[in-house]
């Protein structure tokens, strides 16, 4: 967009025309000392909490007062078929079919799980390729599964790197891994939007070149669900994972969701780990049956899930339903955009931008590569009221969450880092 203006006054202008600006008002914002607004942009990390969540927390509290265990058929949402309240709204939300997504566990938890299913490697196919600053917990994820199988991590592991002086993976190193390795590789698995960066990754085109060379393809959309629309369904991949407390506001360490295609809704081939809740649920409570497994993303739960947290999870994706995900992603392109334009407006040569500038190719955030870096600014940054994310060894995330953050909050933060840079 090119007609964007560095002025205060313009941003509130953009406010006052924004068509989702009034959810701003169901989110708690933090405040400084003076009771003042804090610029929080840090959604990436953790979003803020919805005003309703306590109200939705709270009627579970009170049936479990009033009910005890008959809150299980009784309550005003019955716990027994609590999840199934947030598969539509998380269903549209990743792109996927509602027998494709369940909500569950955390996500590195049901990563293991899915891959106990997807990651089946043989003595010469067995190599697992992630990007090559995958999220920590990723990379010791899959190093234990090889670990477990038996093979070598060092050797196991192949990393999607970019090229010497970038910072972005490019498709085309991709292709070539697959195109001289794929005889070993027995599994694709990265993550969408990269929490570094800020890359997102063609997902569709990652999917086809993988099944291409005869590999699963899975996705962790930590950074992407609620961020950018991943079209699961209609992409292909065999598998994705996401947590719901960052861009999906359900609260700290909530819980996750994963995504399994409708192709391995009943394949009987497919090894998983078992538990009770994965069972036909007209059967469940005979007790004494042998497994017999749900079909869809429903067949991987296994236990009862917490309720206080599903609760936190449907106060935020009720907002987002009456928001609609397509306005949350127009409005998202727009946001950052103008965030960029401002950053760039700056003309500081100790920040530079390493997130791609194709609207296409990331989502909300923004990594400002900080020339010199030893954290100082950031800390400048946070003392000034602005909530940002460091990240070693030099970068600054800034992620503007369309649905509680403004155009006036993108203003006012690059105002701020002006100063702080001055």
């Amino acid at each position: 967009m090119t007609n964007f203006k560095p002025t205060l006054a313009y941003a509130k202008e953009q406010d006052k025309h924004d068509p989702i600006n009034r959810f701003r008002e169901k989110f708690h914002i933090p405040k400084d000392k003076k009771g003042n607004d804090i610029v929080y942009l840090c959604g990436n990390s953790l979003g803020l909490q919805p005003k309703n969540t306590q109200k939705y927390i709270q009627e579970e509290l009170d049936d479990w007062a009033k009910l005890g265990v008959e809150g299980h058929t009784e309550a005003q949402h019955p716990w027994m078929p609590y999840h199934e309240l947030l598969t539509n709204t998380m269903a549209k939300i990743v792109g996927a079919k509602p027998s494709e997504v369940v909500m569950m566990n955390t996500l590195t938890t049901n990563l293991h799980l899915l891959m106990v299913s997807f990651y089946q490697p043989t003595k010469t196919k067995y190599k697992i390729v992630i990007e090559s600053d995958a999220f920590p917990s990723d990379k010791y994820a899959v190093e234990s599964q090889l670990d477990f199988h038996g093979f070598d991590k060092k050797e196991g592991v192949i990393l999607w790197k970019p090229r010497k002086g970038e910072d972005l993976c490019r498709i085309e190193d991709l292709e070539n891994i697959l195109a001289d390795q794929s005889d070993e590789i027995a599994l694709i698995l990265i993550g969408t939007t990269n929490y570094y960066t800020g890359q997102s990754f063609p997902i569709k085109e990652i999917t086809e070149l993988g099944h291409k060379h005869k590999c699963v393809v899975g996705f962790d959309l930590a950074h992407g669900a609620g961020n950018i629309q991943p079209d699961l369904h209609k992409n292909g991949p065999d598998f994705a994972v996401w947590c719901s407390y960052k861009y999906l506001n359900s609260g700290p360490g909530s819980l996750g969701g994963l995504f399994v295609h409708e192709r391995h809704a009943k394949n009987p081939k497919l090894k998983r780990f078992t538990g009770w809740w994965g069972h036909n649920k007209k059967t469940r409570f005979n007790m004494r049956q042998e497994f017999d497994v749900l079909p869809g993303a429903e067949g991987w739960q296994l236990s009862n899930p917490p309720i206080l947290s599903m609760a936190a999870i449907r106060a935020s994706l009720d907002i987002f339903e009456e928001a609609g995900f397509d306005n949350i992603l127009a409005k998202q392109k727009k946001l950052t955009g103008y965030l960029e334009f401002l950053l760039h407006d700056l003309k500081n040569d100790r920040i530079s931008i390493i997130t791609p500038s194709n609207p296409e190719e990331r989502g909300c955030q923004l990594s400002l590569a900080v020339q010199d870096a030893d954290r100082s600014l950031h800390d400048k940054l946070t003392k000034a009221g602005v909530i940002s994310d460091w990240r070693e060894p030099d970068v600054i995330r800034v992620a503007p969450a369309p649905l509680y953050n403004s155009f006036e909050d993108v203003f006012l933060m690059v105002e701020r880092l002006k100063k702080c840079l001055e």
